[in-house]
């Protein structure tokens, strides 16, 4: 698990910092842990948490893109948690770590409709 906390640079927080931190649910199960994280090229603005987990050993783990807003990080459990049941992964977006979809407004529509959130661009 990464911990987040070893270096304060007030509100930023470095990519490779963010990569590898657990993601909880509000039941404390653990979801798995952000492989990556999609950015917005012209804006900037991060979008997506990518979560993976699964498989065993690293390998045949999915991924599955989460909105970024869906995220708060919680100092207690060093990790970011997200207001979802497991059982709703078993039907959300994903792919395989050889299988990456493009990241267009129609995937993000998908995305964020899944979830049940308003696809803001």
């Amino acid at each position: 698990m990464t911990d987040l906390t070893m270096e304060n640079h007030g509100e930023l927080i470095a990519s490779d910092r963010v990569e590898g931190t657990a993601v909880y649910n509000r039941q404390g199960e653990r979801l798995g842990k952000i492989s990556n994280f999609m950015v917005d090229k012209r804006s900037g603005q991060v979008r997506y948490a990518v979560l993976s987990f699964g498989g065993f050993l690293g390998m045949g783990h999915d991924h599955y893109p989460l909105p970024w807003s869906m995220l708060t990080y919680d100092t207690g459990q060093q990790g970011y948690v997200v207001d979802l049941d497991k059982q709703l992964l078993d039907n959300a977006p994903r792919y395989g770590a050889d299988k990456r979809p493009d990241y267009d407004d129609g995937y993000g529509r998908n995305v964020y409709q899944y979830y049940g959130l308003i696809y803001p661009w």
